[in-house]
């Protein structure tokens, strides 16, 4: 149903494809992996119009297609689901779906037809709705409505299922696989290298812009294809998930975060998003928060971090604060700013190179420098744009420039959200080590197998309620927590 041969593309002096190959068959699902930077949305971004290949062909059903946007993919069948929901918030259901498949008509009719078509995919949605007000479960659905609107027969799909709970994304990949078996096609971009066996047929795995695998998932396992991504003679940790940690032998009992009756508002002003919250975190303690989105972890955060203010309670947080924001391109970084300027702006008159406001930007290049060689920053160098780095590698610009101020307590949004395996080992062993040597940390995760591994303890948080974990509790017992506000 859909090949690209060949295909190669630059930005710039960067060559993110090397002629590249791919195919997809009707009725399969086909993962396709790699690390940060190795050509995946770039590959898929010119299947769907959205990027423009230097070199090599893209056929839709056997026929070459010059596939110049979105608008002409929706005609020849192809739909996408990016990474970062695309739904208009203040817009209805209804609304969403009809900008997304250039439906026109009244209000109530486009109604109708959006309800009608959500059912008709076993993916039922109230038309009239808001899309702000939708659990992000529903936001995914609607997603995918979406993308499916334009009877899309190829579906692409960029990181589904990074922000759902265990049970949620099991449910949209049967879905995923139900599309496939009824005549459709799917590709799944994902981090998550159990997903891929577990939904996919077929596995293409690309590095650096080349395909070093492509064929049956059935005759790979999670180390196999790791090592296809990173190269062979890598040694690389794999989560499994299996549980919570056990509490470590460094945790002390000095404590350097402490919440006692805290209330914090919405960062939208209206409710409430952490009700009477109780914590206390000690001295190289990692302590993991496990929640759907929009339970108030988002606002827990911000507020232990100094970005948010109480409505009342007790809150005490040692300094100096390492944050790690969720968003690394609007509140982590400014990607105009070269790298050097970026670390710069994220220190304080404690750094040895600031003087009364004055920055040496000698030895702020020299420091910055240092960051890309100690975080394997894949970077020219400390004077390059910071929108010229991948995703990941700005991910890790900011976890370094973070760190190498040796806060006392961090704290981390989805710190490896969108990071490949190897970046996401890196990071998460990164943060173990600053535990290790007497920081505190609070951290959240979408992935909670990322919790379950990196946590001493697990704070479940529903409806702004905090919750403690069972030591050592299972994926099961935890999801089936961090649900408990769905069901009421």
């Amino acid at each position: 149903m859909l090949e690209l041969v060949g295909i190669q593309k630059h930005f710039g002096s960067v060559q993110a494809l090397r002629g590249a190959d791919f195919s997809l068959a009707e009725g399969e699902v086909h993962a396709l992996l790699g690390e940060n930077g190795a050509g995946k949305t770039t590959l898929m971004y010119i299947a769907n119009g959205l990027v423009r290949q230097d070199r090599g062909e893209v056929r839709v059903n056997g026929v070459p297609q010059p596939i110049s946007s979105p608008r002409v993919a929706r005609r020849m069948g192809l739909g996408m689901v990016h990474q970062h929901f695309t739904a208009i918030p203040a817009m209805t259901v209804a609304e969403n779906i009809a900008l997304a498949a250039g439906w026109s008509g009244h209000p109530r009719d486009l109604g109708r037809q959006a309800q009608l078509l959500s059912e008709r995919l076993g993916l039922p949605l109230d038309p009239n709705q808001r899309a702000g007000r939708l659990s992000v479960a529903l936001k995914q659905r609607l997603e995918v409505v979406k993308a499916l609107a334009g009877e899309a027969r190829i579906l692409l799909l960029d990181e589904p299922t990074a922000v759902l709970a265990p049970a949620e994304a099991d449910e949209l990949l049967r879905i995923i696989k139900a599309f496939a078996g009824s005549g459709g096609a799917v590709v799944l971009i994902t981090h998550k290298l159990d997903e891929a066996l577990r939904a996919a047929d077929r596995v293409t795995v690309l590095r650096s812009g080349l395909v070093t695998y492509s064929g049956p998932s059935g005759a790979q396992s999670v180390e196999s294809l790791a090592r296809a991504m990173i190269g062979p003679g890598a040694d690389l940790p794999i989560l499994q998930g299996d549980g919570a940690r056990v509490p470590t032998p460094q945790v002390s009992d000095r404590t350097l975060v402490r919440l006692d009756s805290l209330e914090v508002s919405r960062e939208s002003g209206y409710g409430i998003a952490v009700r009477h919250g109780r914590l206390t975190i000690q001295a190289g303690e990692i302590v993991g928060i496990a929640a759907v989105e929009g339970n108030g972890q988002r606002e827990l955060l911000r507020t232990v971090a100094g970005r948010l203010l109480p409505l009342r309670g007790r809150l005490e947080v040692a300094r100096p604060i390492g944050f790690i924001p969720e968003d690394r391109t609007s509140e982590g970084l400014i990607l105009e700013l070269s790298l050097t300027e970026n670390v710069a702006l994220g220190m304080d008159d404690q750094t040895s190179w600031i003087k009364r406001g004055r920055i040496d930007w000698r030895a702020a290049r020299r420091h910055t420098a240092e960051l890309i060689r100690e975080f394997d920053i894949v970077a020219p160098g400390p004077d390059v744009r910071a929108s010229s780095l991948s995703g990941g590698n700005q991910q890790k610009l900011i976890v370094a420039r973070e760190l190498s101020r040796n806060p006392t307590v961090i704290v981390a949004e989805n710190p490896t959200r969108g990071m490949d395996v190897s970046a996401t080992a890196s990071i998460l062993s990164r943060l173990r080590a600053a535990a290790d040597a007497g920081a505190a940390v609070l951290f959240h995760s979408s992935d909670l197998d990322e919790v379950l591994h990196l946590a001493d303890r697990v704070i479940v948080m529903s409806r702004g309620t905090l919750m403690e974990a069972p030591i050592g509790a299972s994926r099961t017992v935890v999801g089936q927590m961090m649900l408990q506000s769905e069901s009421r």
